[in-house]
């Protein structure tokens, strides 16, 4: 049989997390017909088959990763005509079975790897995966270990990021902005984008990606705003590309439109990748101020708290005007604390316009 290997999908990514199989063991396919659905850092993809022919075996249940270059399908040989697919990966023969005849016990390399760690006889395990696949929970249950629930798609990819995100030094520094004198019908987060953009032109140094290795600073002139969103599935940041150029009802008609790509999980990978200064409103869930998370190559995130009425001074007097919080974390090794408070005092100044 012939078998096909993950590719790289153009992303650049070491792994894929499988989300749905649309073939099946007998099944026969047409070249660049849907095979799997696999999940490249918070974007599903579908691969699709680089030829025609009869599915031989599947590697990978639902939920596991598969490396970029790991044998993903095997077609029969007999009858199998190659033919260039709109992705492909390594097409390449290899036995039926095992030397001396051995039956071929099907795992995933990371339960292969746990029952190794475990000393558990993947061969004496009753499989109770799709395909007769053995799975992390049979391994565990061998030896009487409570199942593990693993990471997978949206929360995975958020806790390698956040790992990234260790090497930043930040600081943090907070305000409030005086928004009592909005106008009726302002959407908070189309004022925020406005303040981020105001902030980038009083401190250019916060749009910005910083290269540790190389120990180079990228400015970038177009803001393109990471919008952090939260799911039932995890953290999602999609992309607003030049926020500048955008009027309010455009940046509106954005923002709602990629709210309602992340719930529907229909995002690009595209539409994941190249932030170069991220806004997260926090506070339409709860909490004043943060310490946020700068996600590298980025240098700045901007938080803002839940609005609510506070005890102000004005002209001497103590009035209740509503508050908005704001909490700006910078990686301190390329953003100076001058150029940070710069930022806030722009985008707390733009805040603070009626309209």
């Amino acid at each position: 049989m012939t078998v096909f290997a993950l590719p790289d999908l153009g992303e650049g990514l070491e792994d894929a997390e499988i989300v749905a199989w649309h073939v099946a063991v007998g099944d026969h396919v047409v070249a660049d017909q849907p095979l799997v659905s696999v999940e490249t850092d918070k974007a599903v993809v579908e691969v699709p088959s680089p030829q025609a022919g009869r599915i031989a075996a599947l590697y990978g249940a639902r939920g596991d990763r598969v490396a970029v270059g790991a044998a993903l399908v095997a077609f029969e040989t007999a009858g199998a005509h190659p033919d260039a697919g709109t992705v492909v990966g390594a097409l390449t023969p290899t036995p039926t079975s095992p030397p001396g005849g051995a039956p071929r016990i099907k795992a995933a390399p990371a339960v292969r790897a746990l029952a190794q760690s475990l000393g558990v006889d993947l061969g004496a395990l009753k499989p109770s995966g799709p395909d007769g696949a053995i799975t992390r929970a049979d391994v565990e249950s061998a030896v009487g270990t409570p199942a593990a629930e693993p990471l997978t798609g949206p929360r995975w990819a958020m806790a390698r990021n956040i790992a990234r995100a260790g090497a930043v030094v930040p600081a943090t520094v907070v305000d409030d902005a005086d928004v009592e004198d909005w106008q009726s019908g302002d959407i908070v987060t189309v004022r925020l984008i406005r303040a981020v953009v105001a902030g980038c032109r009083a401190a250019p140094a916060l749009n910005a990606w910083y290269d540790a290795g190389a120990m180079t600073r990228r400015l970038h002139p177009q803001i393109d705003l990471g919008l952090a969103v939260d799911s039932n599935d995890g953290l999602f940041v999609p992309v607003l590309r030049d926020v500048a150029r955008q009027s309010a009802v455009a940046l509106a008609d954005a923002v709602a439109a990629a709210k309602a790509r992340v719930r529907a999980r229909n995002l690009a990978s595209a539409e994941l990748r190249g932030q170069t200064i991220t806004l997260s409103n926090f506070g339409a869930l709860a909490g004043r101020f943060a310490a946020l998370t700068v996600m590298p190559p980025q240098v700045a995130i901007l938080g803002a708290g839940r609005i609510a009425p506070r005890a102000v001074v004005r002209d001497g007097r103590v009035e209740a005007r509503r508050m908005l919080p704001l909490s700006l974390t910078i990686d301190h090794r390329v953003v100076t604390g001058g150029e940070a408070a710069r930022f806030l005092a722009a985008a707390i100044a733009d805040l603070q316009q009626p309209r």
